[in-house]
């Protein structure tokens, strides 16, 4: 389940680019704070800190915002395509007990009968749950699966009081039979005797 990680985060008194510029010179990532009908609220966060808890997805913080607790959900971080260095985080306000519409990453565990392998579709699949008990991930157990199965999203199980929103009938996992690398070895004869040919 997701954990909340307290933060402290300082108000944001400056703005444009120039200025989100020096707040991550000085090791600080801009973030707006959205929700419950309050005005957008701008802030700043630690970046070491902030990242490493971003590696999880659907992660909660807990910030301390000049001495008042303020419970939210990472809703999207903005990256540098080049550097990968995080560039701005839009946050929303949650309270316990709230439920909120989250992806989850999907993660296929175990391996298929004999020489079958599993083919994953989907990567993530989209829940409703409550805001304090977001799952880090899903698992699907393929253990023993034989070719020719598959795991719709309907299967998943997923935490206690948390709603499936994508179709269950979306293939997530499927159990098939590797692809004979017998014809790839006739065409890379074929292709070889082909050249030789045009060689004489």
């Amino acid at each position: 389940m997701a954990d909340t990680n307290k933060i402290v985060a300082d108000v944001r008194e400056s703005f444009g680019k120039g200025a989100a510029r020096k707040i991550r010179a000085v090791g600080r990532i801009p973030a707006v704070i959205y929700g419950h009908g309050t005005e957008p609220r701008h802030i700043t966060l630690p970046a070491h800190e902030t990242s490493l808890i971003l590696r999880k997805a659907n992660a909660i913080l807990d910030l301390d915002i000049a001495g008042k607790a303020e419970l939210v959900l990472v809703k999207d971080v903005q990256k540098d395509p080049v550097r990968q260095i995080i560039e701005h985080i839009d946050l929303i306000v949650v309270k316990k007990g709230e439920k909120v519409t989250v992806d989850v990453p999907v993660h296929v565990e175990g391996e298929p009968f004999g020489s079958a392998i599993a083919e994953q579709d989907a990567s993530s699949i989209s829940i409703e749950v409550e805001a304090t008990h977001i799952p880090e991930r899903v698992v699907v157990d393929v253990e023993g699966k034989e070719a020719g199965t598959h795991i719709t999203a309907g299967e998943i199980e997923l935490p206690a009081g948390a709603t499936l929103l994508t179709d269950a009938e979306t293939l997530v996992v499927g159990i098939v039979l590797p692809a004979a690398p017998a014809a790839d070895e006739e065409a890379g004869e074929t292709a070889a005797e082909s050249t030789e040919a045009a060689a004489e």
